[in-house]
């Protein structure tokens, strides 16, 4: 489900339409392209389980393939939403695009053409969007925003291009279901009437999307193949040996949401288990830690409920200064500092793990993809390696740190960000494992060393 744009209604029409063949009584898997955390919470909150995410700058053909196959063999379905517009990927090319990924996984697209302000021009923006690059993968249309007295012309046109029309979404006051912050959409879990919202949507949808079309382009695309095994157990990356479970705990709350599903899976392939806690509400880690893991998310929105909580930032700087194995990521990163400004501009206290203090600016930092070049041995690789990340951050730090070169692929710009030690890697950067296999099992075995000791 790809948009010419964004703020096209990728995010609103996908959660319709899975809710639609939930309620019909059908199974569905779903899938986000790119590295956005935020709408498969939408989705896991539609389907009631985790969602994953297929990025083809992070991950290699196979690796997408095995991921699709993973999580969607047991499933009748699975939609992919896009990411952007269609084509937007890495500068002016397909790297990491929607059609990208659509193309490596032999996926059949159907394309969302916001209507907005528009009326026979929209049919040249699908001319456009099909003819622009071949193959384009782009099997059929939905028009959004579009009124019912125009809907007719424009399914005939567009089945003169040979394709195939699914409907359309009216123009209607609650057209936007879900509200915007200055990291995209507020998170699933705050939307108190999210089930009304999304039935309500999916009854409109029910009278105007053909549903059962969009059954059979799903079942006419290829079959899936990976050379990997679909769910299969990895050993323990090597030297790392252990008695009992190795433990990795792991922020996962209101302020600390930002989780690739797949990162789990893969520490659970590698024999690791995953132990959630809140830095808002519980006291502690728990017993038995091998590694911690605080993820991003919006701390700052928490901020003087986490300063408040004394026992767990004071426990978390103690156990990373003796020695445990710790990524910490953007909001994550910017929780370890002395003070971290809150959202209403007061400064608050954190676990001081790192000097000075995290702010808010005006504008999104140093966004998008990067590549990460260690400037000596760390936690997660030694120089030479090249570590794909993420970034998407408005607050800053007053000490970024200078463990790695990021280079923006594609372009000339360098900068050096990042803190790492033998057993800590923490900055703005998100990572996702499955594309950084050696720095995953770095943080592993470095987390079995730990729990040996």
């Amino acid at each position: 489900m790809a948009g010419t744009g964004s703020g096209s209604g990728k995010t609103s029409v996908t959660c319709g339409i899975l809710n639609c063949l939930i309620r019909r009584g059908h199974s569905a898997a779903a899938f986000k392209c790119g590295p956005d955390y935020i709408d498969t919470m939408f989705h896991s909150r539609v389907l009631g389980v985790s969602t994953g995410n297929l990025d083809s700058f992070f991950a290699d053909p196979d690796t997408l393939r095995r991921l699709i196959l993973k999580n969607g063999r047991e499933k009748e379905i699975s939609i992919v939403e896009g990411v952007m517009g269609y084509y937007d990927g890495i500068g002016f090319t397909d790297a990491g695009s929607s059609c990208d990924i659509a193309k490596l996984t032999d996926t059949p697209v159907v394309l969302l053409v916001n209507c907005r302000g528009m009326g026979c021009s929209a049919l040249a923006v699908l001319k456009g969007f099909v003819e622009f690059r071949q193959p384009s993968m782009i099997r059929g249309v939905i028009f959004n925003m579009m009124s019912e007295s125009l809907y007719p012309e424009a399914k005939r046109l567009a089945e003169e291009m040979g394709l195939s029309v699914f409907g359309y979404v009216p123009r209607q006051k609650q057209e936007l279901l879900f509200q915007s912050r200055h990291l995209g959409l507020v998170t699933a879990r705050e939307i108190e009437n999210f089930k009304e919202i999304v039935d309500r949507f999916s009854d409109q949808l029910e009278r105007t999307i053909d549903l059962d079309g969009l059954l059979a382009l799903a079942q006419s695309a290829p079959p899936v193949y990976s050379k990997a095994v679909s769910g299969e157990t990895v050993s323990a990356p090597k030297g790392n040996k252990r008695t009992g479970p190795l433990r990795i705990a792991v922020a996962k709350d209101e302020a600390f949401c930002f989780l690739y599903r797949d990162n789990m899976d893969y520490l659970r392939e590698h024999g690791c288990e995953i132990v959630y806690f809140s830095p808002l509400h519980d006291s502690g880690l728990g017993e038995n830690i091998g590694g911690l893991i605080l993820s991003g998310g919006y701390p700052e929105l928490y901020a003087e409920k986490l300063a408040s909580n004394e026992p767990m930032r004071s426990q978390i700087r103690q156990q990373i200064e003796n020695g445990l194995p710790c990524i910490a990521e953007c909001g994550g990163f910017l929780y370890l500092h002395e003070e971290l400004e809150g959202e209403d501009g007061v400064y608050y206290p954190m676990a001081g793990v790192i000097r000075g203090r995290g702010y808010k600016t005006e504008r999104l930092q140093r966004f998008g993809y990067l590549e990460l070049k260690p400037e000596s041995d760390c936690l997660l690789g030694e120089p030479g390696d090249v570590i794909r990340a993420h970034s998407f951050h408005y607050w800053d730090s007053e000490d970024k740190g200078s463990a790695f070169q990021a280079v923006k692929p594609g372009k000339r710009s360098k900068w050096r960000e990042g803190i790492a030690s033998d057993t800590l890697y923490a900055g703005f950067p998100h990572l996702y494992f499955y594309g950084n296999a050696k720095a995953a099992d770095r943080f592993i075995a470095k987390a079995g060393e730990y729990h040996r000791r």
